[in-house]
């Protein structure tokens, strides 16, 4: 009987560390570090949003948590360093939905990368930033469709993007159709110069996400004309859609995710994925996504995995139809 109370002294301590261990949500090794790899360069919105979860994610997890920048074709540097990841949990991909557009407007040389579907297993959804439709001031309109009247007297009107083959051209081209107007499309080398000849009159009209835009737009140096969306953006609400303009299916849906390596266990995706949903819905953080201009999603994870499912079609749908080709 003298050995009882030791024994359950064991018993209790033990019980108190798997609870602990349990309240943390842990779903990977503490010896080794978790990496969220960026596929694009440092600064743009899947860098700020991975910048801001890894600190919260290593204070939950009790482990060290890094950002990994690997930008390069088109994103598939990245997104392929992930899909040959072991499904451990170690390594982890947080990437706007666009990417499952990559594989649709590739040419068929460059197509020898990870599968979308196959090749990884979607975690979670974390949040949304609507695309816009921007004009320079000098244009004069402050509509879609303003610019739609005004557009016939200007044939040689064109808008310019970050490249051929990309979201900005998709939102482009599903105007054109909307509106019955030939925009010319003028392609750059990346977001920046596309929007500095904005900026500089060059260009008159270009898509970009609220994250990017609306600092250009509270300073008075680009014009919302419509949301490219199927409802109004938060941050803002005075702003009517291309729906509600009279140019419908002119919504590009930009959200953005989090991804493991194909073949993770259900049991360690789910806890990844609750551990996410529960870092999101701390005040603070939630603070934060929108001081970036983000919408904060709540998604289960069998919702993410159908929606990366139909983005990934859809993309296909519209990259056929309107003949997307990236350089």
């Amino acid at each position: 009987m003298r050995c009882l109370p030791a024994r359950l002294l064991i018993l209790s301590a033990a019980l108190a560390a798997n609870f602990a261990m349990a309240q943390t949500h842990m779903p990977v090794h503490a010896d080794r570090p978790v990496t969220l790899v960026v596929s694009f360069p440092p600064g743009g919105a899947p860098d700020q949003i991975a910048r801001l979860l890894a600190p919260q994610l290593q204070k939950r997890w009790k482990t060290p948590v890094i950002v990994a920048s690997r930008p390069g074709a088109s994103g598939n540097v990245g997104n392929d360093s992930v899909a040959r990841a072991a499904p451990d949990g170690h390594t982890l991909l947080i990437t706007p939905n666009t990417f499952t557009m990559v594989p649709h407007v590739l040419p068929e040389g460059a197509r020898s990368h990870a599968d979308v579907i196959r090749d990884y297993t979607p975690i979670a959804l974390l949040s949304s930033a609507s695309m816009l439709m921007l004009a320079n001031p000098k244009l004069g309109v402050k509509s879609a469709s303003e610019l739609v009247k005004l557009a016939g007297t200007k044939p040689d009107l064109g808008y310019a993007t970050s490249g051929a083959g990309s979201p900005m051209q998709l939102a482009g081209e599903m105007f054109n159709k909307a509106a019955r107007l030939q925009l010319r499309h003028i392609p750059y080398k990346g977001t920046t110069p596309a929007i500095n000849d904005v900026l500089g009159g060059h260009v008159m009209l270009t898509f970009l996400g609220v994250p990017v835009a609306k600092p250009l737009i509270d300073a008075g140096r680009l014009v919302p004309l419509a949301t490219a969306d199927k409802v109004r953006s938060t941050f803002l609400p005075d702003l009517p859609t291309m729906q509600e303009q009279g140019l419908p299916g002119v919504e590009v849906d930009i959200s953005f995710g989090v991804y493991g390596p194909k073949n993770m266990p259900a049991a360690l995706a789910d806890d990844i994925h609750k551990s996410l949903r529960e870092t999101l819905a701390k005040p603070e953080v939630a603070a934060q996504f929108k001081s970036l201009y983000q919408v904060v999603e709540d998604q289960t994870r069998s919702a993410f995995v159908e929606k990366t499912r139909s983005d990934y079609e859809r993309y296909g749908r519209l990259a056929k139809e309107f003949g997307l080709l990236a350089n």
